[in-house]
Formats: C-alpha cells, sequence, structure tokens
C-alpha cells in the first residue's frame, strides 16, 4: 500500500484519475463479460431444448401419428366388406407412409447436424429396425385383403401386424421419453447456471463497491494532499491575489506543506515584498524622470532651432542645385538635338549620293533601250521588205496566192505599225535622257551642299558637348554641396527628433511611474513588516539622491485582475530602447 502510495503521488492528476476510473471500468468489463458467458451458456441451453431435442420429439410424435393411425387404417382395410370403402383406405395409408418418410428425413438430418448421445442412436436404430420388420407385413395384409382372402389378412393382422404395430409405437414412445429427460436435464442445467449468476453477479457487485469506495477514498486523499484545501478555497484563495488583497491569511495543516495552497501562500508573501519594493522603485523613477523631461525640453527647444535654420539653407541649395541641374539637362538635350541633326545630315548626303548613281545608272539604261529600239525598227524596215517582196509573188501566182496575200499585207501593216511605235520610243527616251542629265547634275549640286551642312553640324555638336561638359561639371558641384547640407539638415533632424523622443520617453517614464504607482496602490498590503520597511526606505532614499519624495496622494485606481500593458506603451519602451 505504501509503495501503491508513493506511485501515486509521483504521477500526475491525470494518470491518478485515468487509474481510478480504469479500475472502476474493469471491475465493470470483468461483470460484464461474466454475465454474457453466464447469458451464452442459458442461451445455448435453450437452443438444444427448443431448437434440437423439441424437434427430435416432434419428429417421433409424426412418427407415433402416423404408425397409429396406419394401424387403424389396416384394420378398417381389413374390416371393411365393400371394395369401394377399400381404395379411399389405402389411399390415407400411402399418404401416412409419406408423412412418415418426411419425419424420417428430417430426423436424419437433424442427427447429422447436431450432436447426439448414444441412448438416441439407440432408440433411433430400434424405431428403424421394427419399421424393417413391420412394413413388409403391412403389405402382406394389404394384398391379401385385395385379392380377396379376408379370413388370411384378419388372422396375419391380429397375429403378426397388430404386435409388430404395439412394439413400433412403443419403441417410438421411448425416444419420446428420452427426449424429455434430455429437456428436463437442460433445463435443470439453465437454472442451475442462473442461480449461480445471481450469486456472481451479487459477489461482483459488492466488490466493484467496496474497490470504488477504496479508489475513490484514496483518490480524494491524493488530491486533498495536492491541494492543501478543498478546491473551492484555493480559487478563492488564488482570486482573492488576483484581486491585489495580499492581507488574507491561511492556515495549513503540516500534511499539507509541499500542497498548492501553500505554494501559494508562500508566492503571496513573495508578491507582498516585491510590491513594496516597486512601490519605492516607482516613487524614484517619477521624480528623476521629471528632471529628465525638463532637460529634454529645453535641449529640444534648441534643437529645432538649429534644425529650422539648416533646413532653410538645404532648401535654398536645393533650389540652386534644380536651376544648374535644368541648364545641364537643357545643354545636354541641345548636344542630343545637334547630334541627330548631324547624323540627318550625314544620311542625307549619303541619300543624295545615292540618287546621283541612281540617274546615272537610268542613262545608261536609257541608252540601251535607245539602241535597242533602233533595232526594232530595223527590224520592221526589213519585215515590210520581206512582206512587199510576198505580195509580189502572191500577184503573180493569181488565185492560190491569194490568201498569202492577204497574210502579207497584215505583216506589212505590222511592221509599218511597229516601226512608228519604234520611232516615237525613241523621242521620248532622248527627252527623257535630257531630263535625267539635269537631275543628275542637281542631285551632285545637293551632295556638295549637303556636305558643308554635316560640316557646320559636326562643329556645333563638338561645342554643344563642351558647354554640356562644362554644366554638369557645375551642377555636380552645387549638388555635392546641398548633399552636404541636406546631410547636416538629416543629422539635425534626427538629433532632434531623438531629443523629442527623449522627452516623450522621459514624460512617458513619469506616467508609468505614477500609473505604476496607482496599480501598486491596488495590492492591500496591511502594516509593513519589519524586514521590508527598511528595504523599501533605503531604496527610496537612493534614488532620489538623499531626499525623501513624498507619498504620492492620487486616489488609488480600481482593481484590476490582471493589469494589462497596453500597445501604445510598448511602443514608446521601444522608442525609449533605440534612444
Amino acid at each position: 500500500m505504501k509503495n501503491l502510495f508513493s506511485w501515486l503521488r509521483g504521477t500526475t492528476i491525470r494518470a491518478r484519475m485515468t487509474a481510478g476510473f480504469a479500475s472502476v471500468l474493469l471491475l465493470m468489463v470483468i461483470l460484464t463479460a461474466e454475465g454474457v458467458r453466464e447469458v451464452n451458456l442459458i442461451d445455448h441451453s435453450m437452443q438444444v431444448i427448443n431448437d434440437v431435442n423439441s424437434v427430435k420429439q416432434q419428429y417421433a410424435v409424426d412418427f407415433r401419428g402416423s404408425v397409429h393411425d396406419r394401424a387403424i387404417a389396416v384394420r378398417d382395410a381389413v374390416l371393411v366388406d365393400d371394395a369401394a370403402d377399400l381404395t379411399p383406405i389405402l389411399a390415407d395409408i400411402q399418404r401416412l407412409e409419406r408423412d412418415y418418410r418426411e419425419a424420417a428425413a428430417g430426423m436424419r438430418e437433424i442427427f447429422s447436424e447436431s450432436n447426439v448421445t448414444a441412448e438416441e442412436r439407440n432408440a433411433l436404430a430400434a424405431i428403424q429396425e421394427i419399421q424393417a420388420t413391420t412394413m413388409p407385413l403391412i403389405e402382406e395384409v394389404l394384398e391379401r385383403r385385395q385379392a380377396g382372402d379376408i379370413a388370411g389378412a384378419k388372422q396375419l393382422l391380429l397375429d403378426a401386424a397388430a404386435p409388430a404395430f404395439s412394439t413400433w409405437l412403443d419403441d417410438i414412445n421411448t425416444f419420446i421419453t428420452l427426449q424429455e429427460e434430455l429437456n428436463a436435464a437442460e433445463t435443470g442445467f439453465a437454472r442451475n447456471i442462473a442461480e449461480n449468476f445471481q450469486i456472481t453477479m451479487i459477489l461482483l457487485c459488492l466488490g466493484a463497491l467496496v474497490i470504488g469506495g477504496l479508489v475513490a477514498t484514496l483518490l480524494t486523499r491524493l488530491l486533498l494532499r495536492e491541494f492543501g484545501a478543498e478546491p473551492y478555497e484555493v480559487k478563492a484563495f488564488a482570486e482573492a491575489v488576483g484581486n491585489g488583497d495580499l492581507t488574507r491569511q491561511v492556515a495549513l495543516k503540516p500534511q499539507y506543506r509541499n500542497s498548492i495552497m501553500a505554494a501559494q501562500v508562500a508566492m503571496a508573501e513573495r508578491l507582498k515584498k516585491t510590491v513594496w519594493e516597486v512601490r519605492g522603485s516607482a516613487e524614484s523613477v517619477a521624480t528623476n524622470s521629471e528632471q529628465i523631461a525638463e532637460g529634454n525640453n529645453d535641449l529640444a527647444s534648441r534643437t529645432e532651432q538649429q534644425a529650422s535654420s539648416l533646413a532653410e539653407t538645404a532648401a535654398a541649395m536645393e533650389q540652386l542645385g534644380s536651376t544648374v541641374q535644368h541648364n545641364a539637362d537643357n545643354a545636354a538635350e541641345a548636344r542630343k538635338q545637334a547630334a541627330n541633326a548631324s547624323s540627318i545630315a550625314e544620311e542625307g548626303g549619303e541619300v543624295v549620293t545615292q540618287v546621283v548613281q541612281t540617274m546615272r545608272d537610268i542613262d545608261a539604261s536609257s541608252n540601251e533601250v535607245a539602241d535597242i529600239i533602233t533595232m526594232i525598227d530595223g527590224i520592221a524596215f526589213q519585215t515590210n521588205i520581206l512582206a512587199l517582196n510576198a505580195s509580189v509573188e502572191a500577184a503573180r501566182a493569181g488565185e492560190h496566192g491569194r490568201g498569202f496575200a492577204v497574210v502579207a499585207q497584215e505583216v506589212r501593216e505590222l511592221a509599218s505599225r511597229s516601226a512608228t511605235s519604234a520611232k516615237e520610243i525613241n523621242t521620248l527616251i532622248t527627252a527623257n535622257r535630257q531630263r535625267v542629265e539635269q537631275g543628275t547634275e542637281l542631285a551632285t549640286r545637293a551632295g556638295k551642299t549637303t556636305e558643308d551642312v554635316v560640316a557646320s553640324v559636326k562643329r556645333v555638336t563638338e561645342l554643344m558637348e563642351e558647354i554640356s561638359n562644362a554644366t554638369a561639371e557645375q551642377s555636380d558641384g552645387v549638388q555635392q554641396a546641398g548633399e552636404a547640407v541636406a546631410q547636416m539638415d538629416q543629422v539635425t533632424q534626427q538629433n532632434a527628433a531623438l531629443v523629442e523622443q527623449s522627452a516623450s520617453a522621459s514624460n512617458n517614464l513619469k506616467a508609468r511611474a505614477h500609473t505604476l504607482m496607482e496599480l501598486m496602490s491596488t495590492f492591500e498590503l496591511g502594516t509593513a513588516s519589519a524586514q521590508d520597511t527598511p528595504y523599501v526606505a533605503q531604496r527610496s532614499w537612493a534614488a532620489t539622491g538623499g531626499a525623501q519624495q513624498p507619498t504620492s496622494t492620487a486616489a488609488p485606481a480600481p482593481r484590476l485582475t490582471t493589469p494589462r500593458r497596453s500597445v501604445r506603451h510598448t511602443a514608446e519602451e521601444e522608442e525609449w530602447e533605440a534612444f
């Protein structure tokens, strides 16, 4: 048991609760498993009674009904005198025989599918044996009756068939009685199981109650050792500390010295000492932050004046630099335009040269065309002469040459028109050659003029480049001076911003100190102990440089369960750290 207590004290509450409930659940599982096992046994017994033994008994009852009714039917068949009455009796006997065979088939099936005792097999074998003996006797009695031997049929019925029927029925009754005995045995077994199940369930329930009580008691003791008091008492003490009430006293029992309540009491005592120290430090910080804030305000004023002067100087330098830069931009643009004009003039000269060359090529082509036209004119003249000769020869031929004369006449007309066209083209080419010569002369003069323009533009471009370089040097000098002044202005602005941040941080620090004092006033400390008061006084005296500061008379702020730092204060603290 001691080892169990030691192990439980070394585990978590979750593990303890899990172990406790797991033990109870394990008992429930055992109880359920035992109940299921007992119920399965009872169900098996009931299944044997209802689904096996009762079915076999029902088949045996069917045997008995069939045998009994057939015995009566055989007797009636022997006793009736009219043949017409015999036919339905024989049909009834056949029906009863079919019923018996169906019951026998069901009996064989259930014997093959279930566990059967030796007594049952012997009883069924006796039934099958007497059946084999009796069936031939029945057939012989019916054959004699149908043959008209009524006396012989009666004698065989009384001497052999009737005793066989009696034995057959006795064997069937024996089988039925055996099934009743088996059902009675299964019923007794099921009742015995039910009685034992009740006792077992009672014992298991009692055991579960005892173990559950032990587990609950054990867990309660362990939890009380951990908490040190009732959970609502621990919660009330924690809420009181959270609300700033550090004066509450708690009487702890010796066995609860390592509990949560004991840790909270110790925490409250340490927090009480810390609050006394923080109060003294907050008063000192408030006084020193006021002095720092005053100095920072004066420094901020002087720094702002210097920053204003530098800002004006920087603005003037920036304006001068802008003017020089504008001139430099204009000079650079003029240089670009001059270079562009020079490039265009050079391209124009090249184009004029190409035009001159093209005009010369056109003149040469015109000469070649004139030669070709002269050749065409000669060919047309010769063709005309040949056509004339052909006409003369056609005239000499008479009627046979009349068609040829017509063709020759057409050829002469075509040759004449070709000659006329060649003369006109030659005239046009001559005029075109004169114009080409004039255009070539003009293009040559334009090319010389363009070369003069290109030379002048190149000179202007060189002059603009020199002006642009000089202006760029002036712009660089002014820009460097402006950058220097701007850097000075930026540094001054940064100094001013830092001074403002310092002043703001000092004011914020003073406000935070007052806020901290107000927050500390939410704690109810009671009377300071002897070990706290001298330390607080010493801290306050050292922080103020030897002059004891008066106690803040600000009204206490409302109690806060958890004082929260605002986003604004956080940002101000980051600015103060950066400064």
